[in-house]
């Protein structure tokens, strides 16, 4: 946890949304509270409960609590002058910029029905906003939720889907092109990709997801992968160096020769170890010269798969994979935020590096985003063009089509 500035909080604990005039349209934060409005008017409980099965929804607990009892955060629950208690949750679209002493935890409806205490007696949906709806929660009531999230969740099918908040997005501008940035990740988690008020997948589900894939515990070392990432020292060195050597050969009477690609790589590879004091004939650098001449082949066999695929123009190649780091520290930024080790201040900064970083390395997003799948294929796939490659190639193709996508609305320059 990042110790809070005084301007880190703010008043805006929970959602608070007015209802439309009277005759006035509405603009929901997203698709699904405008789906949510829509059965509210048609008073139809039954279908926004089906939806919230889908979805799922997000509960506010203190960090007091959630450190008092972290396998069981307690609803945050009030008493009404009736005498009964009350539960309140939202869907994503509504939930507020972060606040250092309270967050949203991710639940399913399914959860809840198992789950819910036995002392609250109503649960409210999006309070105070167009799209609330209250349920009682009797025994009868919550084998309806049950029974809704059995048929209808499927964590499986919440990612692989653009997903644009139509209200509180940053001005055009770099803070946008930096969230854009992050589009292929964001696309694989069906996360919203231009938000700042970043909650993901609920508090303890940010933590969790940057302990287990990137080893970040606490916002010491968030603060060292994301500045890593933003340097783009995460990636090994040598993928850059092989395609830049291919630049220095660049442009020619038609593609660089495979083998003298890989004669001037060697080359240049043994000038350098010379240049800064090491053997020019050693047996462990004849082994890594052998896997950067291997190297080469690797890219040109991936190269060949993006043409065919669409994925790179007839006569493309790609550059640099820097975009592997630059998209994965837009998403970092986010994560950290998510997970409190960030600050709002900092999550802008690393936004708008990211957006000068490929801006400066790309001149557009279909070459960024060939040089992130090409990173993603170097670090994971193994020349298997499994689902590492198919999974990429099917965001590049929703992101550079889908009229919702970033990468059709936000300009590269």
């Amino acid at each position: 946890m990042y110790a809070a500035a005084e301007d880190e909080y703010h008043d805006d604990v929970f959602p608070v949304v007015p209802e439309p005039e009277e005759g006035a349209s509405w603009q929901a934060p997203a698709d699904l509270e405008e789906h949510l409005y829509e059965l509210v008017r048609a008073d139809d409980g039954y279908t926004y409960l089906r939806a919230l099965a889908v979805a799922g929804v997000y509960r506010p607990v203190l960090l007091t609590d959630l450190a008092a009892q972290p396998d069981a955060p307690p609803l945050f629950s009030i008493e009404v002058p009736d005498g009964r208690r009350v539960a309140q949750v939202y869907t994503a679209g509504f939930l507020p910029r972060p606040h250092p002493d309270l967050v949203y935890e991710y639940v399913t409806l399914g959860t809840l029905a198992r789950s819910w205490p036995d002392d609250v007696d109503v649960l409210v949906v999006n309070t105070r906003t167009p799209c609330e709806q209250y349920y009682l929660t009797t025994d009868e009531e919550r084998r309806v939720w049950a029974d809704l999230h059995d048929d209808h969740h499927r964590e499986e099918r919440l990612g692989d889907r653009i997903e644009t908040r139509r209200t509180g997005a940053p001005a055009p501008g770099p803070l946008l092109h930096g969230l854009a940035c992050g589009a292929h990740l964001c696309y694989a988690n069906g996360d919203p990709w231009n938000t700042l008020d970043w909650h993901g997948a609920g508090y303890s589900n940010e933590v969790a997801r940057l302990e287990e894939w990137w080893g970040v515990r606490d916002r010491a070392e968030w603060l060292d992968v994301q500045e890593r990432l933003l340097d783009r020292e995460v990636s090994p060195w040598f993928w850059d160096f092989v395609l830049g050597v291919r630049a220095t050969l660049l442009p020619g009477p038609g593609p660089v020769d495979p083998e003298l690609w890989r004669r001037r790589v060697e080359a240049a590879l043994r000038e350098r170890v010379v240049a800064t004091g090491g053997p020019g004939d050693d047996p462990e650098l004849d082994q890594f010269v052998a896997a950067l001449r291997a190297l080469v082949g690797k890219v040109l066999r991936y190269e060949a798969r993006f043409r065919a695929d669409g994925l790179l123009p007839a006569d493309g190649y790609v550059r640099t994979v820097a975009a592997w780091d630059i998209g994965r520290a837009s998403k970092m930024a986010r994560w950290g935020r998510g997970a409190r080790y960030a600050t709002h201040a900092e999550l802008e900064s690393a936004l708008e590096r990211a957006s000068h970083e490929a801006r400066a390395a790309y001149a557009s997003w279909e070459e960024f985003s060939a040089g992130y799948v090409l990173g993603r294929c170097l670090h994971f796939d193994e020349e298997e063009f499994g689902s590492w490659y198919t999974t990429v190639l099917r965001a590049h193709r929703a992101l550079t089509t889908d009229p919702d996508s970033p990468w059709l609305t936000v300009p590269f320059h």
